[in-house]
């Protein structure tokens, strides 16, 4: 017995912690039930949430719409988000921001920055010595990064998507375009990070929209793969892609459908934005010869004409998309002097030519990134607002050589829909249908090292190394291991891009810096050092590319093995709860790791080593570790215990030196009760062989970045501390609008109801003096020292006129409420006497309540009536303009007390059981017929002829109705309630029994 509570110990530990992870879940999953998805388009962005009972919903904005533009608007006192900052565009169009996601990742030097500057000359770019980048300087004591920018709107999309959800939320998927390199990426996360948003992923835009379609239209892939190109151009860049849709056999899952990024191409100027500029500048050149003759500026001098100018070419591309023409007209277009002119499809198509040759350029990139021809794509399927010109889908057509174009999918939302099923399957809080996703590398990584090789006797020489990390188009997320084999000391390595050739010059400019990071090495030497007597197997570096793109060095480690004996120990607590808790999940029980002071590595993580394309001899060795997404048709493998990592590290050694492991043996420790025999002492040596012990040291690392610095921890708290408290003065000033705002609503309406008539019945001429003098008093004050008021003051005022107000709008509230109130009161005080006098009429061979009870609601239908009549007669008594006595809660207080009363009687009727009738000397049971009055419930029933006592006798009705007892309209009384018949059909036992004993 003792043995037996020793053994289960463990598992109640198990069980214990297991309860306390499941019960951490839970506590985590309580503030992440919405999950949002923000889609940042260059002109506008969609927001869409998840939640319980709301799956996959885009946001409404503060105006009711779906999408809201990407524009922000800071002053030295206020901010405005959305359609409230395009509309400040024209007013102010120096502190109004578009198109900064243009600038995100960029260092001054970049040919995008000086494009920035010539499309929007109003806005004065700072520069940052610190980073080489540039900040918006909107006043001298203004100025912001593009990164706190974006992160003010980061922030205003979530309130958005919290005031939709009712909820708060803190997780989100953030869209960015697929041509985004490692600055650029980061920079968006960074941006999320001021916010205090919580990135789960950041998914290609191009991604989003080929997982939304492939969700919706799930029922049409199966094994066989279907090509699918899609052609995204939005207002500032233009991305084809082309997707293979098939079902694949996946570990966890089984079959799934699954989407992959088979090729990628394009543009990054190529939009909508650049027809837009070509349009304002043809409008501008139109009024300047309008008035040549008048020796007027330029208009192209006025940013506020320019801003105008420019809202009307967006609004010209959209009508000139369905119409042959059109007139643009804008009132007061500079010096009060309207514009008005005609403009033509074919002036438009003119301005726009040589954009239009460049339609089809992502599509052969797309082909030749994917090495497909045009005649493998199924379908090409259009996406983006720009997609809508006529004239781009003219082109398209052409260059694809199809029948027709794909519309089958919302341009405008895809990818925000796309985005946010993501957000609902990296979440905790749901379930979702899963959908396999593997998206391609669009820039190739790369490790370049050099180290000293002896070429002759004699000879040193530098020899400098590439390894390709992650190829271009490779799948990710994606970890890889490379190993160092002819290094003691400490190195450094570099991690740079791959071959860009695939890029045009132009684009190679913009691209910015090709080289990421210098890794420098410390403490190799020391390892070596450390473990003299040990073999090394070389230097290994763990890198990973994350779901959302961002390259990473998780870490560096120094590895070392030898030969060990086996030695019996014993067991930890900490490795039988982990055996136990294995053991609960069916994991099979595996000899422990000897402990050896250090961590342990688990090799089974590295897969087998990719194909070298470097000459024999080289000693730098590529893996891929197991957690990469692969396709698998085996069955999974059973789960592994988690206290096994030396043992699965000695299978790995095994098979890498090409030995055939050993059938494992039953463990020493037998549990208590089992009958094994231990071997013997010989036979123990033979089976339990040398095995490889592995020792894993880390080693210091230190990152140099090379392609932009990412901002400091106390920069990014700074900007992150500055970003919140412009938030809560904007939350401060609109709660001192809305107090303001409060104030002089009050104001008006009381003063328009002190001439109603209901109002007046109620009150005095001098009670209505005094009220419209103080509110007259506090209108002249909101006018005149209102502005500088504080939101303290405002309520402060607004306290004092509603206490003023209260008793006569007490008074008017009272009358409005005494009719229905009253009818009610009379109506139950009806309905209760009707019981009352039923019940009371209830024979007594079948009554059910006590006369202590009905005495009781006798009593309080009295007390109530009797209240009733002197509460009114007293009231009729007062004048109108005194405090009433007759109160709504008093009536409803008198009501809920009878109700109470009533509602008792009515329960225990409902549930009561029908007494036994007693039986006459001829064995029949007396019982009044059902339609039987009072009067002759004396007579008896004969039963049939030849029915004898035992026979069933005849069922009592359900119910009985007393004629008159029940008001029309109210509820009938039913005695027998829920569950009579069975009571019934228990009765006839009941019955005979009570005779056996009568007899007796």
């Amino acid at each position: 017995m003792a043995a037996m509570v020793r053994r289960q110990r463990p598992r109640r530990l198990a069980c214990w912690a297991l309860m306390a992870v499941l019960l951490a879940d839970l506590l985590a999953l309580s503030d992440t039930l919405a999950v949002m998805s923000v889609d940042l388009g260059s002109e506008s962005m969609k927001v869409a949430i998840v939640k319980p009972g709301v799956p996959m919903e885009i946001v409404l904005n503060k105006e009711s719409r779906r999408k809201t533009p990407v524009t922000v608007t800071l002053k030295e006192n206020e901010r405005f988000f959305g359609d409230s900052a395009a509309s400040m565009a024209i007013k102010n169009p120096k502190a109004t921001l578009r198109y900064f996601q243009h600038l995100l990742g960029k260092q001054e030097n970049n040919p995008h920055v000086a494009l920035y500057r010539a499309r929007f000359p109003e806005h004065e770019l700072g520069f940052d010595p610190q980073r080489q980048t540039v900040y918006f300087q909107i006043s001298p004591q203004l100025q912001f990064s593009p990164e706190e920018v974006l992160s003010m709107l980061l922030n205003y999309s979530r309130s958005l998507a919290e005031d939709f959800a009712e909820q708060s939320i803190k997780d989100a998927v953030i869209t960015v375009p697929a041509f985004f390199n490692q600055a650029e990426r980061r920079a968006v996360l960074q941006a999320a990070r001021m916010a205090g948003l919580k990135v789960l992923q950041l998914i290609n835009d191009n991604t989003a929209t080929a997982l939304s379609y492939g969700v919706f239209r799930r029922k049409d892939i199966n094994t066989t793969a279907q090509n699918i190109m899609f052609y995204d151009m939005g207002a500032g860049s233009t991305v084809c892609t082309i997707v293979t849709y098939q079902t694949v056999k996946t570990k966890d899952s089984g079959v799934q459908p699954q989407l992959q990024i088979r090729g990628v191409g394009f543009d990054r100027t190529l939009g909508g934005l650049e027809m837009e500029l070509r349009l304002r500048e043809h409008l501008a050149r139109l009024f300047n010869e309008q008035r040549k003759g008048q020796r007027a500026k330029d208009v192209r001098e006025n940013p506020r004409a320019m801003a105008k100018l420019l809202r009307e070419a967006n609004r010209l591309k959209t009508v000139l998309s369905a119409n042959a023409d059109h007139m643009a007209q804008i009132e007061g277009l500079m010096d009060d002097v309207d514009f008005k002119a005609k403009v033509t499809r074919a002036e438009f198509e003119d301005l726009c030519a040589d954009l239009f040759e460049r339609v089809p350029g992502p599509v052969q990139q797309a082909l030749q990134s994917a090495e497909m021809k045009l005649d493998e794509i199924e379908q090409v399927i259009l996406v983006g607002g720009a997609t809508r010109v006529p004239k781009v889908q003219e082109v398209l057509l052409k260059a694809v050589g199809k029948e027709e174009l794909g519309k089958n999918i919302n341009a405008d939302e895809a990818a925000a829909m796309g985005a946010v099923y993501q957000a609902a399957a990296l979440s905790k809080a749901f379930k979702v249908k899963p959908f396999v996703v593997r998206d391609a590398v669009i820039y190739p990584i790369l490790v370049e090292f050099t180290r000293e090789v002896e070429e002759e006797p004699g000879v040193h020489s530098l020899k400098h190394n590439k390894r390709i990390l992650f190829s271009r188009m490779g799948p990710y997320p994606q970890r890889k291991v490379i190993t160092f084999n002819r290094y003691s000391h400490d190195f450094n390595f570099h991690i740079n891009y791959g071959d860009l050739g695939f890029l045009g010059p132009e684009d190679l400019r913009v691209f910015g810096s090709q080289n990421l990071t210098t890794v420098k090495l410390k403490g190799v030497g020391e390892s070596f050092r450390k473990y003299p007597d040990y073999e090394s197997k070389g230097i290994k570096a763990h890198f990973n590319l994350d779901e959302s793109g961002v390259l990473s060095l998780d870490r560096v480690e120094s590895v070392f093995e030898t030969l060990v004996e086996d030695s019996p120990e014993e067991e930890s607590t900490l490795t039988k709860l982990g055996n136990t808790i294995s053991s609960l999940f069916g994991g099979g029980a595996t000899p422990d790791a000897k402990e050896n002071g250090t961590d342990s590595v688990q090799e089974e993580e590295e897969g087998p080593a990719e194909g070298s394309k470097d000459e024999p001899g080289e000693q730098a060795e590529l893996k891929e570790e197991a957690d990469s997404p692969t396709e698998d048709a085996s069955p999974t493998p059973p789960p592994e215990p988690k206290g096994s990592a030396a043992p699965e590290g000695e299978k790995t050694a095994e098979k890498d030196n090409g030995e055939k492991p050993e059938a494992q043996k039953p463990s020493d420790k037998g549990e208590a009760g089992s009958e094994s025999v231990p071997p013997a002492p010989e036979e123990e040596k033979k089976q339990k062989p040398a095995r490889k012990q592995r020792m894993v040291e880390e080693i210091g690392v230190e990152l140099v970045v090379l392609d932009l610095p990412d901002l400091p921890e106390d920069e990014l708290a700074r900007s992150a501390q500055k970003l919140q408290d412009l938030t809560l003065r904007d939350l401060e000033k609109q709660e001192r609008e809305k107090a303001a705002n409060s104030l002089e609503a009050f104001i008006f309406e009381t003063q328009d109801k002190l001439y109603q008539p209901e109002y007046q019945e109620v009150s005095t001429e001098e009670q209505r003096e005094d009220i419209s003098g103080k509110l007259s008093a506090t209108s002249s004050w909101l006018e005149d020292e209102g502005f500088g008021a504080t939101t303290a003051m405002l309520k402060e005022k607004l306290a004092e006129l509603r206490k003023l107000c209260q008793g006569l709008f007490f008074r008017v509230e009272e009358r409005k409420k005494w009719p229905e109130r009253l009818s009610a009161l009379d109506s139950l005080l009806n309905h209760s006497s009707m019981f009352l006098k039923g019940a009371r009429l209830i024979p007594e061979m079948d009554q059910i309540f006590t006369e202590v009870e009905m005495t009781t609601l006798e009593k309080v239908i009295n007390e109530t009536w009797a209240w009733k009549n002197a509460t009114m007669a007293e009231q009729a008594k007062l004048p109108a303009t005194e405090k009433p006595v007759l109160l709504s809660k008093d009536i409803e207080a008198k009501m809920m007390a009878l109700d109470r009363e009533v509602q008792y009687l009515l329960n225990k009727a409902k549930f009561a059981k029908p007494r036994p009738r007693p039986k006459d000397k001829n064995g029949t049971r007396a019982e009044p017929p059902l339609n039987a009055s009072a009067s002759d419930q004396g007579d008896k029933v004969i039963p049939p002829p030849g029915q004898t006592e035992d026979a069933k006798p005849i069922s009592e009705p359900e119910k009985e109705t007393q004629a008159g007892s029940e008001p029309a309209g109210s509820e009938p009384l039913e005695l027998g309630g829920p569950g009579a018949e069975s009571e019934q059909k228990e009765q006839p036992t009941e019955q005979k029994r009570t005779l056996k004993n009568d007899e007796l």
